[in-house]
C-alpha cells in the first residue's frame, strides 16, 4: 500500500486533462492533491470524482486558484462561498477535505492531515514593511492575480481570513492529533519560509503562506510534509521532518510524454 502526492494539476491546460483522464488506477493505494486542481467547480467536481474511482482513498487541501472567481466557479459570491462548494463537491465524490476528520495512515501511522490556509504577504524580506509590500513585488512586474481574482468576504481581507484559518487548524491539530501518533501535514503552501525556492520571480514569495505555520512540523510531530504552489519539485529535510513539493504544473513544466503517474510523489510514510 503506498501514499501517493501530486498538486498543481490546472486541468484548465488541455495536456493536463488528458493527462488526467489517462491516469492508470491504483485502487489499493491513497492519494493526496495538494491544490490547484482548476479554476472550474464542474471540473473540479469532475476530477474529484474521478481520482476517487482510481485510488483506495483520495485527500484534498485547496489552493489559490480553486479559490479563484473567474465566472467558472458557480455563481459563487465570495473565495468562502465557493470553497463551501468545493468541499460539498468533494465529499459528494468521496474525497477528504480539510473540513473532515482527519484519517490515520493504516497499521498505526501518522495522522494525514490537509490543511488551508491561504497567505498573509508575511513571506517577505525583514526590510520591507507590510505596507510596501505589493509595491515592491510590483518593481519588477511580479503581482499575483489572487489580488483580483481571490474575494475573501465576509472577511475585510485575505490576512484576516488567513489568520482565521490558521488559528482554527491548530486548533483541530491539537485537539485532535493523539499523543506520539505524528502526522503528514497537506498545505497547499510550503509551511516555512525557508522552503520558498522560487529563483525566477522571488518577490512572489508574499503569497506563498504564512509565517504563522512555520513552527507546526514540530509542534504536530510531523514526519513529512507535502505542499505545491511554487511548480519547483524537491524534497527538503529540516530537522526531523521530510518536506515533499509536488507539483505537476503548466504544460511546459513537465513532460507529457511521460504521464501524469511519473510524477505521482511516493511519500508512503515510513517507506511501506
Amino acid at each position: 500500500m503506498k501514499l501517493w502526492a501530486i498538486s498543481d494539476l490546472h486541468l484548465a491546460v488541455d495536456s493536463n486533462r488528458t493527462a488526467l483522464r489517462a491516469l492508470p488506477a491504483r485502487p489499493g493505494d491513497w492519494l493526496i492533491v495538494a491544490g490547484d486542481v482548476c479554476e472550474s467547480l464542474p471540473l473540479f467536481a469532475e476530477a474529484m470524482a474521478f481520482l476517487a474511482a482510481r485510488f483506495a482513498r483520495v485527500l484534498w487541501a485547496p489552493g489559490n486558484h480553486e479559490l479563484w472567481l473567474t465566472g467558472r466557479d458557480g455563481g459563487a459570491a465570495s473565495s468562502a462561498a465557493k470553497y463551501a462548494a468545493l468541499v460539498a463537491a468533494a465529499r459528494r465524490a468521496g474525497v477528504d477535505t480539510p473540513e473532515d476528520p482527519y484519517p490515520r495512515w493504516p497499521g498505526g501511522g501518522p495522522v494525514v492531515a490537509p490543511l488551508f490556509t491561504t497567505f498573509d504577504y508575511s513571506f517577505r524580506p525583514p526590510a520591507v514593511a507590510r505596507e510596501a509590500v505589493l509595491r515592491w513585488a510590483a518593481e519588477t512586474r511580479c503581482v499575483s492575480a489572487d489580488e483580483r481574482l481571490i474575494r475573501p468576504a465576509p472577511f475585510g481581507h485575505i490576512e484576516e481570513w488567513c489568520a482565521e484559518l490558521c488559528a482554527a487548524a491548530e486548533q483541530r491539530l491539537a485537539r485532535e492529533v493523539p499523543p506520539g501518533a505524528g502526522t503528514v501535514l497537506v498545505s497547499h503552501y510550503p509551511l516555512r519560509q525557508d522552503l520558498v525556492h522560487i529563483p525566477r520571480i522571488p518577490r512572489f514569495s508574499p503569497w506563498c503562506g504564512s509565517v504563522r505555520t512555520g513552527d507546526w512540523p514540530v509542534r504536530f510531530g510531523a514526519v513529512l510534509a507535502v505542499s505545491g504552489h511554487l511548480h519547483v519539485r524537491r524534497t527538503d529535510r529540516r530537522g526531523g521532518t521530510r518536506f515533499e513539493e509536488v507539483s505537476l504544473g503548466y504544460a511546459r513544466q513537465w513532460d507529457a510524454s511521460r504521464g501524469l503517474a511519473a510524477y505521482l510523489r511516493d511519500v508512503t510514510p515510513d517507506g511501506r
